[in-house]
């Protein structure tokens, strides 16, 4: 960019050193006018949010090999068919063309019902899900010198935990004088394990941990 004239010339009788500084002055002003962009927002470019991983097998227009293996609604197979063969099958059906096997090469593809197919695949999911049983550990507490009605109940709470597969944590806690008489607790705990040898076996043996004894009895 040139600059004015003005900085070339030199008034008269103006000091050499006053025009200096003016000439500096405005060249420094001008470079801001043209470089400053700082206080400009930066413009980015556009972009397409990220492609959302698709759930499920693909369908239709979405199979991108040019061939398949195509199986139809009653279960024929008819081998290697061109994709946009098999598209407009599953169309005139009034189906969908389902990739069941994408590994393959090229992948096997079969006519269907897209719709019932994912309510079925669904619906055995859900079935699994409320099969598998999460084994929890339950907790039962005993006093050495426990009466009778209290030991019967919480042998019956037991005895549940057990039929629901849980496992059982047994705690037997002392208090004050009765850590002189840790024998009556280890009675205890055996008549505990012979109750329950037919439905249960020791995971872990008793074990004190500070003041009290745990053992852990797991369903057979």
């Amino acid at each position: 960019m040139a600059y004015p004239d003005v900085l070339r010339q030199r008034p008269e009788n103006a000091p050499r050193g006053v025009v200096v500084l003016a000439r500096q002055a405005l060249i420094l002003q001008t470079d801001c006018l043209v470089h400053n962009t700082g206080d400009l927002p930066i413009r980015r470019p556009n972009r397409a949010p990220p492609v959302a991983a698709k759930d499920g097998p693909r369908t239709n227009d979405e199979i991108r090999n040019l061939t398949i293996q195509l199986i139809d609604q009653t279960g024929v197979n008819h081998g290697t068919v061109e994709t946009a063969v098999a598209v407009k099958m599953a169309m005139e059906a009034g189906m969908d063309l389902v990739e069941i096997s994408p590994n393959n090469n090229p992948p096997v593809c079969k006519i269907m019902d897209y719709g019932k197919y994912k309510y079925s695949a669904q619906k055995k999911a859900a079935e699994a899900r409320k099969k598998q049983k999460v084994v929890e550990i339950k907790e039962i507490k005993l006093r050495p010198m426990i009466d009778d009605h209290d030991y019967d109940v919480k042998m019956r709470a037991m005895l549940r935990f057990f039929e629901e597969g849980d496992k059982v944590k047994i705690t037997l806690r002392y208090r004050g004088r009765e850590m002189a008489h840790q024998e009556i607790g280890t009675k205890l705990l055996d008549k505990v394990k012979a109750a329950v040898a037919d439905v249960a076996k020791v995971e872990q043996d008793a074990r004190f941990e500070g003041r009290q004894v745990v053992m852990v009895l797991a369903p057979r």
